[in-house]
């Protein structure tokens, strides 16, 4: 067996061959940690590598999933074994991301979040997002985060960090009234609200 890449292969060439060659049970040494995290379902487009334009349409997809609060309908949108750091939590898989949701949307009340693409290059999206939610007290919050994401070559996002701070805010200071669900596509951006 010729075990030599040839020169004209380019890293998503490799990343998807992986993605069969995973599941047969061999891979290339150099690429087992990529594609460790690789989904055994159907790709979910856009794939990587990204341009500024899919990253965009990315970002809007995580949104809008996000802003349903379905937490099962999110965890498919991450590989199987997706890695994950939100604030001060540290865990793995589909199963503790939904448990994890479940949890974050019993406590945030009338979520609604707004994602912006801040940088992207080939399998990364590093992200800036705002989202707005009260307590059962009645507290009015607006988080600010950036996230760093990571995709396997099938569209699937294995690596997500997430950096997040809770302001305070009154009522009066909300800034996103849309109803809850889909931010309507003429709803201002972070930016067009200088958030």
């Amino acid at each position: 067996m010729n075990n030599t890449l040839s020169p004209d292969l380019t890293r998503r060439d490799l990343l998807v061959a992986g993605a069969a060659s995973a599941s047969a049970g061999f891979l290339h040494p150099s690429f087992a940690s990529t594609m460790s995290t690789t989904s055994p379902d159907a790709p979910r487009p856009p794939l990587p590598p990204f341009s500024r334009e899919t990253a965009i349409q990315k970002v809007r997809a995580a949104e809008d999933a996000w802003n349903t609060r379905d937490a099962k309908r999110v965890t498919q949108a991450y590989t199987a074994n997706s890695r994950w750091r939100n604030r001060a939590e540290i865990f793995q898989g589909r199963e503790a991301i939904q448990a994890f949701l479940e949890r974050k949307w019993a406590k945030e009340q009338e979520y609604r979040l707004i994602k912006e693409l801040w940088a992207v290059s080939e399998n990364r999206i590093a992200v800036r997002f705002a989202y707005e939610w009260r307590d059962d007290s009645g507290q009015w919050y607006r988080a600010y985060g950036n996230e760093n994401w990571e995709f396997d070559a099938l569209g699937y996002m294995a690596v997500r960090h997430a950096s997040i701070n809770d302001l305070p805010i009154k009522p009066e200071e909300r800034k996103f009234h849309w109803p809850q669900g889909r931010r309507p596509d003429d709803h201002p951006s972070l930016s067009d609200l200088g958030l």
